[in-house]
Protein backbone atom coordinates (compact mmCIF):
# COMPACT_ATOMS: atom_id res chain seq x y z
CA UNK A 1 0.00 0.00 0.00
CA UNK A 2 1.28 3.43 -0.91
CA UNK A 3 1.96 5.85 1.90
CA UNK A 4 -0.56 8.42 0.63
CA UNK A 5 -3.31 5.82 0.40
CA UNK A 6 -2.46 4.51 3.87
CA UNK A 7 -2.66 8.01 5.41
CA UNK A 8 -6.00 8.74 3.74
CA UNK A 9 -7.47 5.43 4.98
CA UNK A 10 -6.21 6.11 8.51
CA UNK A 11 -7.76 9.58 8.45
CA UNK A 12 -11.10 8.31 7.18
CA UNK A 13 -11.44 5.47 9.70
CA UNK A 14 -10.15 7.55 12.61
CA UNK A 15 -12.53 10.40 11.83
CA UNK A 16 -15.46 7.99 11.75
CA UNK A 17 -14.41 6.43 15.07
CA UNK A 18 -14.08 9.78 16.82
CA UNK A 19 -17.34 11.13 15.42
CA UNK A 20 -19.25 8.18 16.86
CA UNK A 21 -17.79 8.37 20.39
CA UNK A 22 -20.92 10.12 21.64
CA UNK A 23 -22.99 7.08 20.64
CA UNK A 24 -20.77 5.02 22.96
CA UNK A 25 -20.54 7.62 25.70
CA UNK A 26 -21.43 5.33 28.60
CA UNK A 27 -18.54 2.91 28.10
CA UNK A 28 -16.24 5.73 26.98
CA UNK A 29 -16.80 7.64 30.23
CA UNK A 30 -15.79 4.56 32.24
CA UNK A 31 -12.43 4.39 30.48
CA UNK A 32 -11.81 8.13 30.62
CA UNK A 33 -12.54 8.48 34.31
CA UNK A 34 -10.63 5.31 35.15
CA UNK A 35 -7.55 6.85 33.55
CA UNK A 36 -8.32 10.23 35.15
CA UNK A 37 -8.38 8.58 38.57
CA UNK A 38 -4.97 7.00 38.06
CA UNK A 39 -3.43 10.25 36.82
CA UNK A 40 -5.05 12.26 39.60
CA UNK A 41 -3.75 9.97 42.34
CA UNK A 42 -0.27 9.82 40.84
CA UNK A 43 0.05 13.59 40.51
CA UNK A 44 -1.44 14.22 43.96
CA UNK A 45 0.86 11.77 45.76
CA UNK A 46 4.02 12.81 43.94
CA UNK A 47 3.17 16.49 44.42
CA UNK A 48 3.60 15.82 48.13
CA UNK A 49 7.17 14.62 47.52
CA UNK A 50 7.82 17.58 45.21
CA UNK A 51 6.54 20.02 47.83
CA UNK A 52 8.65 18.46 50.58
CA UNK A 53 11.75 18.53 48.36
CA UNK A 54 11.14 22.16 47.47
CA UNK A 55 10.77 23.27 51.08
CA UNK A 56 13.90 21.40 52.24
CA UNK A 57 16.18 22.22 49.31
CA UNK A 58 14.58 25.33 47.82
CA UNK A 59 16.78 27.88 49.62
CA UNK A 60 20.00 25.83 49.54
CA UNK A 61 23.02 27.42 47.84
CA UNK A 62 26.26 26.11 46.37
CA UNK A 63 28.23 29.00 47.89
CA UNK A 64 27.10 28.17 51.44
CA UNK A 65 28.84 25.41 53.40
CA UNK A 66 27.27 23.38 56.22
CA UNK A 67 29.86 22.47 58.85
CA UNK A 68 29.36 19.70 61.42
CA UNK A 69 31.54 17.65 63.70
CA UNK A 70 33.36 15.06 61.56
CA UNK A 71 31.22 11.93 61.22
CA UNK A 72 27.97 13.64 62.22
CA UNK A 73 24.99 13.21 59.92
CA UNK A 74 23.00 16.17 61.21
CA UNK A 75 22.86 18.98 63.73
CA UNK A 76 21.36 16.76 66.42
CA UNK A 77 24.50 14.60 66.72
CA UNK A 78 27.12 17.32 66.20
CA UNK A 79 28.95 19.55 68.68
CA UNK A 80 31.16 22.52 67.77
CA UNK A 81 33.29 24.44 70.25
CA UNK A 82 34.75 27.93 70.25
CA UNK A 83 38.03 26.84 68.65
CA UNK A 84 36.10 25.22 65.80
CA UNK A 85 34.36 28.53 65.09
CA UNK A 86 37.66 30.44 65.23
CA UNK A 87 39.10 28.10 62.61
CA UNK A 88 36.08 28.74 60.41
CA UNK A 89 36.53 32.51 60.76
CA UNK A 90 40.10 32.17 59.47
CA UNK A 91 39.46 29.54 56.78
CA UNK A 92 40.23 30.39 53.13
CA UNK A 93 37.37 31.40 50.87
CA UNK A 94 35.06 32.68 53.62
CA UNK A 95 33.07 35.76 52.59
CA UNK A 96 33.04 38.81 54.80
CA UNK A 97 30.26 41.22 55.66
CA UNK A 98 30.26 44.60 57.39
CA UNK A 99 30.55 42.88 60.79
CA UNK A 100 33.19 40.31 59.86
CA UNK A 101 33.29 36.77 58.45
CA UNK A 102 29.89 35.40 57.37
CA UNK A 103 30.02 32.44 59.74
CA UNK A 104 26.87 31.56 61.68
CA UNK A 105 27.34 29.11 64.58
CA UNK A 106 23.92 27.88 65.63
CA UNK A 107 22.49 25.81 68.47
CA UNK A 108 19.83 23.35 67.37
CA UNK A 109 17.44 21.89 69.95
CA UNK A 110 14.49 19.57 69.29
CA UNK A 111 11.59 20.29 71.63
CA UNK A 112 8.55 18.13 72.30
CA UNK A 113 5.59 20.10 70.96
CA UNK A 114 3.33 18.73 73.72
CA UNK A 115 5.36 20.71 76.25
CA UNK A 116 4.43 23.99 74.64
CA UNK A 117 0.72 23.43 74.49
CA UNK A 118 -0.31 22.14 71.07
CA UNK A 119 -1.30 18.64 72.12
CA UNK A 120 0.59 16.84 69.35
CA UNK A 121 3.40 14.31 69.36
CA UNK A 122 5.38 16.21 66.69
CA UNK A 123 8.75 17.73 67.52
CA UNK A 124 9.69 21.28 66.54
CA UNK A 125 13.23 22.64 66.04
CA UNK A 126 14.30 25.52 68.26
CA UNK A 127 17.33 27.25 66.71
CA UNK A 128 19.65 29.73 68.35
CA UNK A 129 20.95 32.34 65.90
CA UNK A 130 23.05 35.49 65.88
CA UNK A 131 23.47 38.44 63.51
CA UNK A 132 25.41 36.41 60.93
CA UNK A 133 22.54 33.92 60.74
CA UNK A 134 20.21 36.62 59.46
CA UNK A 135 22.83 37.92 57.02
CA UNK A 136 23.27 34.42 55.56
CA UNK A 137 19.53 34.12 54.93
CA UNK A 138 19.06 37.05 52.59
CA UNK A 139 15.30 36.48 52.19
CA UNK A 140 14.63 36.58 55.93
CA UNK A 141 11.77 38.94 56.69
CA UNK A 142 9.63 39.65 59.74
CA UNK A 143 6.04 39.62 58.47
CA UNK A 144 4.30 40.14 61.81
CA UNK A 145 5.48 41.58 65.10
CA UNK A 146 9.23 42.18 65.55
CA UNK A 147 12.51 40.34 65.88
CA UNK A 148 13.61 39.00 69.27
CA UNK A 149 15.89 41.16 71.41
CA UNK A 150 19.23 39.54 72.35
CA UNK A 151 19.43 38.59 76.02
CA UNK A 152 15.67 38.21 76.49
CA UNK A 153 13.42 35.12 76.57
CA UNK A 154 11.80 35.91 73.25
CA UNK A 155 11.29 33.81 70.13
CA UNK A 156 10.21 34.34 66.56
CA UNK A 157 8.28 31.64 64.73
CA UNK A 158 8.53 30.57 61.10
CA UNK A 159 5.46 31.05 58.94
CA UNK A 160 5.11 27.30 58.38
CA UNK A 161 5.30 26.45 62.08
CA UNK A 162 2.83 29.20 62.98
CA UNK A 163 0.33 27.81 60.49
CA UNK A 164 0.83 24.15 61.36
CA UNK A 165 0.67 24.30 65.16
CA UNK A 166 -1.45 25.94 67.83
CA UNK A 167 0.00 28.25 70.42
CA UNK A 168 2.66 29.83 68.21
CA UNK A 169 0.96 33.08 67.26
CA UNK A 170 2.45 36.46 68.04
CA UNK A 171 1.67 37.27 71.67
CA UNK A 172 1.48 33.63 72.81
CA UNK A 173 3.84 32.24 75.43
CA UNK A 174 5.54 28.83 75.34
CA UNK A 175 7.22 26.94 78.18
CA UNK A 176 10.51 25.43 77.06
CA UNK A 177 13.31 24.26 79.27
CA UNK A 178 13.16 26.09 82.56
CA UNK A 179 11.59 29.29 81.32
CA UNK A 180 8.62 30.86 79.63
CA UNK A 181 9.21 32.46 76.22
CA UNK A 182 7.14 35.10 74.47
CA UNK A 183 6.41 34.81 70.75
CA UNK A 184 7.21 38.31 69.50
CA UNK A 185 7.33 37.83 65.73
CA UNK A 186 6.58 35.67 62.71
CA UNK A 187 9.07 35.38 59.86
CA UNK A 188 9.56 33.98 56.38
CA UNK A 189 12.74 33.08 54.53
CA UNK A 190 11.29 32.94 51.04
CA UNK A 191 10.20 29.36 51.61
CA UNK A 192 12.45 26.64 52.93
CA UNK A 193 12.72 24.40 55.93
CA UNK A 194 13.66 27.30 58.24
CA UNK A 195 10.03 28.40 58.19
CA UNK A 196 9.16 25.27 60.20
CA UNK A 197 11.43 26.37 63.05
CA UNK A 198 11.39 28.61 66.12
CA UNK A 199 14.35 30.99 66.50
CA UNK A 200 15.79 32.72 69.52
CA UNK A 201 19.00 34.30 70.77
CA UNK A 202 21.96 31.90 70.71
CA UNK A 203 23.36 32.95 74.09
CA UNK A 204 20.06 32.65 75.91
CA UNK A 205 19.47 29.18 74.47
CA UNK A 206 22.99 28.07 75.47
CA UNK A 207 22.36 29.19 79.04
CA UNK A 208 18.92 27.62 79.18
CA UNK A 209 20.19 24.20 78.07
CA UNK A 210 23.57 24.49 79.85
CA UNK A 211 25.52 24.15 76.61
CA UNK A 212 28.30 26.51 77.65
CA UNK A 213 30.14 27.95 74.66
CA UNK A 214 29.13 25.26 72.18
CA UNK A 215 26.93 24.91 69.12
CA UNK A 216 25.63 22.12 66.88
CA UNK A 217 26.10 23.45 63.37
CA UNK A 218 27.69 26.33 61.48
CA UNK A 219 26.67 27.89 58.17
CA UNK A 220 29.46 29.58 56.21
CA UNK A 221 29.01 31.89 53.23
CA UNK A 222 31.87 31.48 50.75
CA UNK A 223 33.13 34.05 48.25
CA UNK A 224 31.72 31.89 45.45
CA UNK A 225 30.83 28.26 44.73
CA UNK A 226 34.39 27.49 43.54
CA UNK A 227 35.79 28.37 46.96
CA UNK A 228 34.24 25.26 48.55
CA UNK A 229 36.99 22.76 47.70
CA UNK A 230 39.86 24.85 49.16
CA UNK A 231 37.69 25.61 52.19
CA UNK A 232 36.89 21.92 52.76
CA UNK A 233 40.52 20.90 52.26
CA UNK A 234 41.72 23.48 54.78
CA UNK A 235 39.39 22.06 57.43
CA UNK A 236 40.53 18.50 56.66
CA UNK A 237 44.22 19.45 56.92
CA UNK A 238 43.90 21.51 60.12
CA UNK A 239 45.06 19.33 63.09
CA UNK A 240 43.30 21.56 65.61
CA UNK A 241 39.80 20.52 64.58
CA UNK A 242 37.77 17.53 63.44
CA UNK A 243 35.20 19.06 61.14
CA UNK A 244 33.32 18.01 58.03
CA UNK A 245 31.87 20.36 55.43
CA UNK A 246 29.27 19.90 52.72
CA UNK A 247 27.75 22.24 50.21
CA UNK A 248 24.37 23.33 51.49
CA UNK A 249 22.72 21.96 48.36
CA UNK A 250 24.25 18.51 48.94
CA UNK A 251 23.45 18.51 52.64
CA UNK A 252 19.81 19.50 52.20
CA UNK A 253 19.26 17.04 49.34
CA UNK A 254 20.45 14.24 51.63
CA UNK A 255 18.06 15.49 54.33
CA UNK A 256 15.06 15.28 51.99
CA UNK A 257 15.93 12.01 50.26
CA UNK A 258 14.49 9.45 52.75
CA UNK A 259 10.99 10.93 52.86
CA UNK A 260 11.01 11.59 49.11
CA UNK A 261 11.87 7.96 48.40
CA UNK A 262 9.23 6.70 50.83
CA UNK A 263 6.47 8.87 49.36
CA UNK A 264 7.46 8.01 45.79
CA UNK A 265 7.60 4.25 46.43
CA UNK A 266 4.24 4.18 48.21
CA UNK A 267 2.74 6.43 45.56
CA UNK A 268 3.90 4.30 42.64
CA UNK A 269 2.65 1.12 44.33
CA UNK A 270 -0.81 2.68 44.54
CA UNK A 271 -0.56 3.95 40.96
CA UNK A 272 0.47 0.55 39.58
CA UNK A 273 -2.48 -1.16 41.29
CA UNK A 274 -4.89 1.48 40.03
CA UNK A 275 -3.36 1.34 36.55
CA UNK A 276 -4.23 -2.34 36.28
CA UNK A 277 -7.88 -1.49 36.87
CA UNK A 278 -7.73 1.40 34.39
CA UNK A 279 -6.21 -0.86 31.72
CA UNK A 280 -9.02 -3.39 32.17
CA UNK A 281 -11.55 -0.57 31.89
CA UNK A 282 -9.89 0.64 28.70
CA UNK A 283 -9.80 -2.91 27.31
CA UNK A 284 -13.50 -3.41 28.01
CA UNK A 285 -14.33 -0.05 26.51
CA UNK A 286 -12.38 -0.61 23.32
CA UNK A 287 -13.66 -4.19 22.92
CA UNK A 288 -17.21 -2.86 23.31
CA UNK A 289 -16.47 -0.06 20.83
CA UNK A 290 -15.05 -2.49 18.27
CA UNK A 291 -17.91 -4.92 18.78
CA UNK A 292 -20.53 -2.20 18.26
CA UNK A 293 -18.84 -1.19 15.01
CA UNK A 294 -17.98 -4.61 13.70
CA UNK A 295 -20.25 -4.33 10.66
CA UNK A 296 -18.96 -0.84 9.84
CA UNK A 297 -15.37 -2.04 10.08
CA UNK A 298 -16.18 -5.06 7.92
CA UNK A 299 -17.86 -2.80 5.36
CA UNK A 300 -14.74 -0.65 5.20
CA UNK A 301 -12.62 -3.76 4.74
CA UNK A 302 -14.92 -4.93 1.93
CA UNK A 303 -14.52 -1.53 0.25
CA UNK A 304 -10.77 -2.01 0.13
CA UNK A 305 -9.53 -0.61 3.43
CA UNK A 306 -6.58 -2.65 4.74
CA UNK A 307 -6.07 -4.03 8.24
CA UNK A 308 -3.38 -1.57 9.38
CA UNK A 309 -5.52 1.61 9.14
CA UNK A 310 -8.14 -0.16 11.28
CA UNK A 311 -5.49 -0.94 13.93
CA UNK A 312 -4.19 2.63 13.83
CA UNK A 313 -7.67 4.14 14.13
CA UNK A 314 -8.60 2.05 17.17
CA UNK A 315 -5.27 2.85 18.82
CA UNK A 316 -5.75 6.57 18.19
CA UNK A 317 -9.22 6.42 19.73
CA UNK A 318 -7.81 4.73 22.82
CA UNK A 319 -5.01 7.31 23.06
CA UNK A 320 -7.57 10.10 22.80
CA UNK A 321 -9.34 8.58 25.81
CA UNK A 322 -5.99 8.62 27.61
CA UNK A 323 -5.39 12.29 26.81
CA UNK A 324 -8.88 13.29 27.95
CA UNK A 325 -8.43 11.28 31.14
CA UNK A 326 -5.02 12.91 31.73
CA UNK A 327 -6.60 16.33 31.32
CA UNK A 328 -9.35 15.62 33.86
CA UNK A 329 -6.99 13.93 36.33
CA UNK A 330 -4.28 16.59 36.08
CA UNK A 331 -6.77 19.44 36.39
CA UNK A 332 -8.44 17.86 39.43
CA UNK A 333 -5.07 17.36 41.16
CA UNK A 334 -4.01 20.92 40.44
CA UNK A 335 -7.27 22.41 41.70
CA UNK A 336 -7.47 20.26 44.83
CA UNK A 337 -3.85 19.84 45.90
CA UNK A 338 -1.56 22.52 44.47
CA UNK A 339 -0.63 24.71 47.44
CA UNK A 340 -2.37 22.43 49.95
CA UNK A 341 -0.44 22.81 53.21
CA UNK A 342 0.56 19.81 55.28
CA UNK A 343 3.27 18.72 57.69
CA UNK A 344 5.39 15.61 58.00
CA UNK A 345 8.40 14.33 59.88
CA UNK A 346 11.88 15.12 58.62
CA UNK A 347 13.52 11.77 59.31
CA UNK A 348 16.96 13.36 59.38
CA UNK A 349 16.13 15.51 62.41
CA UNK A 350 12.93 13.78 63.65
CA UNK A 351 11.19 17.14 63.69
CA UNK A 352 8.08 18.43 62.02
CA UNK A 353 8.38 20.16 58.64
CA UNK A 354 5.51 22.19 57.20
CA UNK A 355 5.26 22.26 53.41
CA UNK A 356 2.83 22.78 50.56
CA UNK A 357 2.00 20.28 47.82
CA UNK A 358 3.43 21.31 44.43
CA UNK A 359 1.76 20.15 41.22
CA UNK A 360 4.63 20.84 38.84
CA UNK A 361 4.65 20.78 35.02
CA UNK A 362 6.96 17.77 35.21
CA UNK A 363 4.36 15.83 37.21
CA UNK A 364 1.64 16.74 34.71
CA UNK A 365 3.86 15.49 31.87
CA UNK A 366 4.47 12.24 33.78
CA UNK A 367 0.72 11.87 34.32
CA UNK A 368 0.00 12.42 30.63
CA UNK A 369 2.66 9.89 29.68
CA UNK A 370 1.15 7.34 32.06
CA UNK A 371 -2.32 7.97 30.60
CA UNK A 372 -1.03 7.42 27.06
CA UNK A 373 0.65 4.17 28.13
CA UNK A 374 -2.61 2.96 29.69
CA UNK A 375 -4.50 3.98 26.55
CA UNK A 376 -2.00 2.23 24.27
CA UNK A 377 -2.11 -1.00 26.27
CA UNK A 378 -5.89 -0.86 26.55
CA UNK A 379 -6.35 -0.29 22.84
CA UNK A 380 -3.79 -2.67 21.36
CA UNK A 381 -5.55 -6.02 21.72
CA UNK A 382 -8.98 -4.71 20.63
CA UNK A 383 -7.30 -3.03 17.63
CA UNK A 384 -5.59 -6.23 16.55
CA UNK A 385 -8.82 -8.19 17.10
CA UNK A 386 -10.77 -5.76 14.93
CA UNK A 387 -8.24 -6.01 12.12
CA UNK A 388 -8.12 -9.81 12.17
CA UNK A 389 -11.87 -10.32 12.27
CA UNK A 390 -13.46 -12.12 9.31
CA UNK A 391 -15.12 -9.68 6.91
CA UNK A 392 -17.83 -12.18 5.93
CA UNK A 393 -18.59 -13.13 9.51
CA UNK A 394 -18.83 -9.51 10.64
CA UNK A 395 -21.16 -8.59 7.77
CA UNK A 396 -23.53 -11.43 8.68
CA UNK A 397 -23.93 -10.13 12.27
CA UNK A 398 -27.30 -8.52 13.01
Amino acid sequence: MRLGSFIRQCQAVTRYNLETIWERRAVSVVAIFGIAGVVGVMVAVLSMAAGFRAVVTGQARDDVAVVLRSGATGASDSILNHQDIQVLWEAPGVARGPDGPLVSPELFVIIDRKKIGAGTDANVPLRGVEAAGFALREQFEIVEGRNFEPGRNEVIVGDGAAGAFEGLLVGDRIDVGRASWEVVGRFTTGGGVAESEIWTDNRILQQMYQRGNSWNIALVRLRDADAFEPFEQALTDDPRVSLGAERQTTHMAAQSEPIEVFISVVGWIIVVMMSAGAIFAALNTMYAAVSSRSREIATLRALGFSRLPVVVSVMIESLVFGLIGAGFGGAASWLLFDGFRAATINWASFSQVAFAFQVTPELLVQGTTLALVIGAIGGFLPAVGAARRSVVGALREQ
